[in-house]
C-alpha cells in the first residue's frame, strides 16, 4: 500500500511539474512572439530601376527611413527592422547596384551620389512617405543630406551613425581614394582593387571591433557576392571617384543644420578608419539638440553595439517624435 501510494505521489508530481513546464514555456514563447516582427522584402520600379527594400512596422506610426552604406545593404539595418517596429514603421531601400536592386549598366544609370538621392528621394515620394526620421551610416549621409537639404520639411530627426559631414572627418582609410581624386588614372583605379576582395570587405567589419570572432560572417560575404558580379568593381570605383563631390556639399550640409536644428543622435563607433571620432564631434558645433553616444566598436557599429544602439533610438525617437 505504501508503495502504491509513493507512485502515486510521483506520478502527481511529474505530471504537475510538466504542466509547470509547459506554462514556462508557453510564456517564453509568448515573450518571443513579441518581440520578433515580421519583415516584409519588396520591390518598386523607380524610373525603369526596380528598387528593394525592407519594411517593418505600421505605417501609421512614425517613419524611420534607413539609408545604407558601403559595401553592404538594407541587410545592415536587420536588427532595427526587428526592434523598432513595434512602435515605428521603418523602411530601408537597396540602392541601385545594391543589395537586391537592379543593378543596370552605366551606359541606363549613372552611379553617381547626385543620381542615387534623385532615385531614393524619387522612391520616399512613390511610397507617399511625407515626413520621416533619417537614420544614416557611410554612403547614406551623402544622400540622406541631399534629401534633407532638398526637403528640410519632410525630416523630422537624424540618427547618425558613422555619417560624415565634415572634412576633419575623413580618416587614414581615405589616403588611396585620395590618390584616385587627384589622378584618375588605371594604376591608381587597380590600387584600390582589393577593398573588394573577402579579406578587404571582412576587414571592413571587424577592424575596430571589441571581438571580431562574435561578428557575423555572413555580412561579408554576401557584399563579396554582389562585388563579384559583372561590372560591380568598375561602378563602384567610380563611386568612389564621386565621393570628392560630397565634399564640395559639406558647407551647405552644415548649413542645413544650423538653420534646421533637425533632433540628432549620435551613435558612433570610434574606432572606424574611415569615419574618426572627430566626424562625429564636428556636428556639436552645427547642432543645439543633439544626443551624443560613442561606442568602443568599428565601422559598422550595429554588428557589435546593436542591443545598445537600438535602446538608445527607442529613447530619443519616443523623445522627439512626438
Amino acid at each position: 500500500m505504501k508503495t502504491l501510494k509513493t507512485l502515486i505521489y510521483f506520478v502527481v508530481l511529474t505530471a504537475l511539474l510538466s504542466c509547470g513546464d509547459a506554462v514556462s514555456t508557453q510564456k517564453v514563447e509568448t515573450t518571443k512572439t513579441k518581440t520578433i516582427s515580421t519583415i516584409s522584402y519588396k520591390k518598386i520600379n523607380v524610373n525603369g530601376v526596380n528598387v528593394a527594400y525592407r519594411e517593418s512596422g505600421n505605417p501609421k506610426n512614425p517613419t524611420l527611413v534607413l539609408l545604407h552604406g558601403f559595401p553592404s545593404s538594407s541587410h545592415q539595418y536587420r536588427k532595427v527592422l526587428t526592434h523598432l517596429s513595434d512602435e515605428y514603421h521603418l523602411i530601408a531601400p537597396d540602392y541601385p547596384g545594391f543589395g537586391n536592386s537592379d543593378f543596370p549598366s552605366q551606359e541606363d544609370y549613372e552611379y553617381t551620389f547626385d543620381n542615387i538621392a534623385k532615385t531614393i528621394n524619387s522612391f520616399l515620394e512613390l511610397k507617399a512617405i511625407k515626413t520621416y526620421a533619417l537614420m544614416i551610416q557611410d554612403y547614406g549621409a551623402p544622400i540622406g543630406f541631399r534629401i534633407a537639404t532638398a526637403h528640410p520639411d519632410r525630416v523630422t530627426a537624424i540618427v547618425n551613425q558613422n555619417g560624415n559631414a565634415y572634412e576633419v572627418g575623413l580618416g587614414d582609410a581615405w589616403k588611396g581614394i585620395r590618390v584616385l581624386w587627384a589622378n584618375k588614372n588605371e594604376e591608381n583605379r587597380k590600387a584600390l582593387l582589393p577593398a573588394f576582395s573577402l579579406e578587404g570587405l571582412k576587414w571592413q567589419y571587424t577592424h575596430g571591433t571589441r571581438n571580431p570572432e562574435n561578428i557575423n560572417p555572413d555580412t561579408w560575404h554576401l557584399d563579396y557576392l554582389r562585388l563579384s558580379r559583372p561590372n560591380a568593381h568598375t561602378v563602384n570605383l567610380d563611386l568612389f571617384y564621386d565621393y570628392k563631390n560630397n565634399l564640395k556639399l559639406y558647407p551647405k550640409w552644415q548649413q542645413y543644420l544650423r538653420d534646421n536644428q533637425p533632433p540628432l543622435l549620435i551613435v558612433w563607433g570610434k574606432n572606424d578608419e574611415f569615419f574618426p571620432v572627430s566626424g562625429a564631434e564636428a556636428f556639436k558645433k552645427d547642432v543645439k539638440n543633439i544626443d551624443y553616444n560613442i561606442y568602443n566598436t568599428g565601422h559598422f557599429a550595429l554588428e557589435e553595439d546593436g542591443d545598445k544602439i537600438i535602446e538608445k533610438m527607442r529613447v530619443f525617437l519616443k523623445r522627439v517624435l512626438k
